[in-house]
């Protein structure tokens, strides 16, 4: 299994319109071999930004992989350079490999 995450630093006093953006957004992942499942987290907040991560899981590096290289993944990006004024800098990838 793998899990990819993107953590987000979301500048104070925008925690609820990031949070509506997600709940509202298309992601297409239904469409996509090898998803599993997909979750946005809440961390603290710190003195400018509150701090997520989107947490999806996959069967494998190589679907997900696919997924960024699929029409799903540009169909669910599509216009995300217009809610820039939400991120203290951009987001930051990660992935893992599950060690069984």
């Amino acid at each position: 299994m793998y899990i990819a995450m993107n953590r987000f630093q979301i500048i104070k006093g925008y925690e609820d319109d990031f949070e509506q953006l997600w709940k509202n957004r298309e992601s297409y992942l239904d469409e996509v071999e090898g998803f599993l499942g997909f979750n946005l987290i809440k961390s603290k907040t710190y003195k400018d930004y509150t701090l997520y991560a989107s947490h999806s899981t996959w069967k494998s590096e190589e679907d997900f992989i696919s997924w960024t290289k699929s029409g799903a993944f540009r169909k669910a990006h599509q216009g995300a350079g217009t809610n820039k004024h939400l991120y203290l800098g951009s987001p930051q990838f990660e992935g893992f490999n599950v060690v069984q």
